[in-house]
């Protein structure tokens, strides 16, 4: 019996480790979508790249980085990455919390003095221009904030907050009031803004120096920052805004860098931010090089945020971005990802469990730890939520899983 049941068992044991690969239609159906939709207009250019842990299973760039110069997209594009920062600074933050800097449930004030006494708003009159505020009833944690529980929003998504700017000149996070109380509900805002806050004054580095020795550097991130150098400005896409169908292409300044924050500005590739995925999959690890633990890796992909469900998301500015996100209503999320969750879960899209998250600019990663494998999507227009943008995610959503097989070793 011994000698019967232990090759069975490997044989079992192999089978279930093969590793994820598309069939040999799926790069061929991937790529005729994706030129089509281009060629339709539906949007201006696209970097697609899926992964596994260990290897690129997809990788193809379509139609224009620069329309007015005919410049065609490249693979290597440098793309505005915008809130796919969010994620980064998240896993600055769980690297804080495994060297025992900081705990999840820490009050932020104690890093930052300006969050002691938040403000809640307790009624607005939009129609009116009015509101009210009070003090908030408990403070703000740092699980709130990589949660987006806090109650801080974005002026751009609230239209409350976009009126209670404008009438008072006020514009930062603790100078704002919350929108709900701290553990309330889910609102999309600068939480990751803060968390960079955190970041600094715990290491006393800029969030934008920490990042790059603790993440980029290891990584290899080599095309990640928060300034794009002279001699690779011809990589960067162009941005365009859609206005009644009609795309507006945005000439590329003549120097292109931002002062670092933790929820955005990055510009980086689709091969820069597939190493990024790869270390998630990989349980924290990239070859040789770990940045976090797999138990803090497997916190950041589990629930944190119980019954309180991901809510749509209204908009301030119709130009800038539709309502979002995906998933509104059933996803919750972990330690800086949205989760998604599906009533019923539908076997042509990501599973439940993936991670994932997004930039204003209609950049779109997830990753599937059930299937191991991550998906990065990267295309430069407005309105955020574009639904010809959402055409493509999707199209290629559910092209991934169709031709999904597990390869033989």
């Amino acid at each position: 019996m011994k000698r019967t049941w232990i090759p069975a068992l490997l044989c079992s044991c192999a089978a279930a480790a093969a590793p994820p690969a598309l069939d040999p239609r799926g790069a061929g159906e991937l790529s005729r979508f994706l030129g089509e939709a281009v060629s339709r207009g539906d949007v201006p250019g696209v970097v697609v790249l899926v992964t596994a842990p260990d290897r690129v299973l997809y990788h193809e760039a379509f139609g224009k980085m620069n329309a007015a110069q005919g410049v065609a997209m490249r693979k290597d594009t440098i793309f505005r990455i915008a809130s796919m920062t969010k994620a980064l600074t998240s896993t600055a933050v769980m690297m804080l919390v495994e060297e025992g800097k900081l705990g999840l449930d820490d009050e932020v004030w104690k890093y930052l003095p300006e969050f002691k006494n938040p403000q809640v708003i307790s009624r607005l009159d939009l129609a009116a221009g009015t509101y009210e505020a009070r003090a908030a009833t408990r403070p703000i944690t740092i699980r709130q904030l990589l949660t987006h529980t806090s109650g801080i929003g974005y002026s751009w998504s609230d239209p409350g907050l976009a009126m209670i700017e404008k009438q008072t000149g006020k514009t930062g996070p603790a100078e704002l009031p919350l929108v709900h109380e701290p553990g309330g509900r889910w609102t999309y805002g600068a939480s990751t803004k803060v968390l960079g806050d955190v970041v600094e004054k715990l290491s006393g580095q800029g969030i934008g120096a920490f990042v790059e020795s603790r993440i980029f550097r290891p990584l290899g991130m080599k095309d990640t920052g928060w300034a794009v150098p002279a001699a690779e400005h011809a990589r960067v896409v162009t941005l365009q805004t859609k206005k009644d169908g009609t795309l507006t292409e945005t000439p590329n300044p003549a120097e292109l860098a931002a002062e670092p924050r933790g929820d955005g500005r990055l510009y980086s590739t689709a091969a820069d931010y597939c190493r990024f995925v790869q270390m998630i999959l990989s349980h924290g690890q990239l070859g040789g090089t770990r940045l976090l633990k797999a138990e803090t890796v497997r916190a950041m992909g589990r629930n944190q945020t119980g019954d309180v469900k991901v809510r749509l998301q209204p908009v301030a500015l119709a130009a800038y971005a539709k309502p979002y996100p995906l998933g509104a209503g059933e996803d919750v999320w972990g330690l800086g990802f949205q989760l998604a969750a599906p009533a019923k879960p539908d076997p042509a899209l990501r599973r439940p469990g993936s991670m994932s998250w997004a930039g204003i600019n209609n950049t779109f990663f997830w990753i599937d730890p059930k299937e191991e494998i991550g998906v990065i999507v990267l295309m430069q227009m407005l309105p955020f939520y574009d639904q010809a943008a959402l055409g493509v995610l999707r199209g290629v959503e559910t092209r991934v899983y169709q031709h999904l097989r597990r390869a033989a070793r």
